[in-house]
């Protein structure tokens, strides 16, 4: 089965997902520079959650891009992510509106960690499907950055509990770590 569906419609989805998390900024009633201080929470939140769904945007266009076919199962991964990438918006929103308090930090942090497990069963079922010696296989790897990613995650939900502000620094160590570039796919494509 080819892939180019699967690809046009998760940029779609990512798309849609990006639009509303936007349309939930509200320009302030006045003019003043001071009407925006409010706003910081959601613009921050925003940011981060941005940077996150771009950062799922690229690793996913290079993650396909090694792709040669899809299976049923691989279908179903993708849709698992999509649904998890889907829920960022809701979470975005709770942790803004609410300034960064305990459960929706806590929210937050368990969206992202399932969107992270979520594009870990999808690379697993890709290797299964192209082999450990395929562009995929190879690419993929141990993923160290992923198994790291897992680990702050897990820091960050705990922390929420006690110190939402820690939470938040964790996520946006993840964050910060998948600024870098993975060169993973672009060196297996490139040998």
């Amino acid at each position: 089965m080819g892939k180019g569906r699967l690809e046009a419609f998760s940029d779609g989805v990512i798309a849609v997902i990006i639009t509303i998390m936007v349309l939930e900024l509200h320009a302030p009633e006045g003019s003043s520079l001071e009407e925006l201080l409010p706003l910081l929470p959601k613009v921050l939140t925003y940011v981060l959650s941005f940077i996150f769904v771009g950062i799922y945007w690229a690793n996913h266009h290079h993650f396909f891009h090694l792709v040669k076919h899809v299976s049923g199962g691989l279908l179903w991964a993708n849709l698992h992510l999509l649904f998890w990438l889907s829920l960022i918006p809701f979470t975005t929103a709770w942790m803004g509106e609410n300034h960064f308090t305990t459960w929706p930090v806590f929210t937050y942090g368990v969206n992202l960690l399932a969107c992270a497990v979520a594009y870990t069963i999808m690379t697993i079922i890709s290797v299964r499907v192209h082999g450990h010696d395929s562009e995929i296989g190879r690419a993929v790897g141990r993923d160290k950055k992923g198994n790291i990613s897992l680990v702050l995650y897990v820091i960050g939900i705990a922390a929420a509990l006690f110190s939402p502000p820690l939470a938040c620094a964790a996520y946006v160590i993840v964050a910060l770590i998948w600024l870098v570039p993975d060169k993973r796919m672009e060196q297996v494509v490139g040998s």
